[in-house]
């Protein structure tokens, strides 16, 4: 029997804590050491997960010979320079969505990871969350017809953290931070054909006092089979996370909403902990639901990652597909400022997407 693949967590707040829940429902891992900069961080995240390393310098972990898979969750504008060194160290990388900042650092990483013959894997959980692998399911088996029509909806009221909001830093708004969840499960839900355009429509409706990224935005994505795949994505939506699809099809059509239907409805006047997003204030009405990392997809993306690394199979979610979708988020926002149509594949030497739609003045 093969041993256990030990792991080290890259990161010690919020996803990094969803990764580790995952990780420890997966009896083939071992969660062997975490790395934090922040001072006392990355010690408080090892006692709290009975974790036996804790590093402030992140290449520190990178050299344990005993750490074969690393988990990225660090934010946007660091991941390129962690999966580059972290590739270099021979190790098998999970990074956290989106892939970077710009094409250019995505060419870096996936050559990187090429040349020290290590896995790259796009920890996009869309495509593992059970009730959309049921989805996927119907649409294969014939039950649904032939697709025409696939919408995805993800809103909430705003990021948890202050890195999302700066653009220096994210790269961009609401398209670079869910419009990547949507892109991913389109083409997943497709079995990735090619994308011939994207269309958006972008603005700042709510949050201009905290970002100049876009707070709300629509996508529309022809596929070269025809198919017209719709994502709404919002931070300014109020009463928690609100997370759904629908696959229309020439023999029938199935709805699947992620936190409807298994959910429970909650009344709260102070608010709760809402733990896979951490999407803002739960005050009021919202929707309460049980195992949500499970729910997400999170523990089905993480047990299959470390498969992977295990028994030498090729990742469902790669780094290849991961520039794919950043080249859609560049040609989303590149259709935001024109207010027309863009066709793929879509070149751009642009540092970050926003700066396609706002640049910096």
């Amino acid at each position: 029997m093969k041993p256990p693949v030990q792991i080290g967590l890259i990161g010690s707040q919020f996803i990094s804590t969803i990764h580790a829940e995952a990780l420890r429902h997966c009896p083939q891992a071992v969660m062997a050491g975490v790395a934090s900069p922040t001072p006392g961080h990355a010690d408080q995240f090892a006692q709290r997960h009975g974790i036996p390393r804790a590093f402030a310098d992140y290449r520190d972990l990178l050299a344990v010979p005993e750490i074969r898979m690393v988990v990225v969750g660090v934010p946007n504008y660091l991941h390129c320079q962690v999966v580059e060194n972290a590739a270099a160290a021979g190790k098998h990388i999970v990074i956290e969505k989106p892939l970077c900042l710009n094409l250019a650092e995505a060419d870096r990483m996936l050559a990187a990871c090429r040349k020290a013959g290590v896995k790259l894997m796009y920890a996009e959980e869309l495509c593992f969350a059970p009730k959309y692998v049921r989805l996927k399911q119907l649409l294969d088996s014939g039950a649904l017809g032939q697709p025409t029509l696939l919408k995805q909806s993800e809103k909430h009221d705003g990021p948890h953290a202050a890195h999302f909001w700066d653009v220096e830093r994210s790269g961009g708004g609401v398209t670079m931070d869910m419009g990547c969840h949507a892109i991913e499960f389109f083409r997943w839900m497709l079995d990735r054909p090619p994308i011939k355009s994207v269309y958006a429509q972008m603005d700042t409706q709510v949050h201009g006092d905290k970002t100049r990224g876009d707070d709300n935005a629509i996508l529309i994505l022809e596929f070269a089979n025809g198919v017209i795949a719709i994502a709404e994505e919002s931070w300014s939506k109020l009463g928690g996370m609100d997370d759904r699809a629908e696959v229309h099809g020439s023999r029938g059509v199935a709805y699947a909403d992620l936190l409807h239907g298994n959910a429970i409805e909650t009344y709260s006047a102070g608010g709760y902990d809402y733990a896979v997003e951490k999407a803002g204030s739960t005050k009021g009405w919202s929707f309460t639901i049980y195992e949500e990392a499970w729910n997400y997809g999170f523990h089905a993306e993480m047990a299959h990652f470390v498969d992977c690394v295990q028994n030498d199979k090729q990742p469902a979610v790669t780094g290849e597909d991961a520039r794919v979708v950043l080249e859609v988020i560049f040609a989303a926002y590149e259709s935001a400022r024109t207010g027309r149509k863009v066709e793929l594949p879509f070149a751009t030497t642009a540092a970050r997407p926003i700066d396609l739609w706002k640049p910096k003045v």
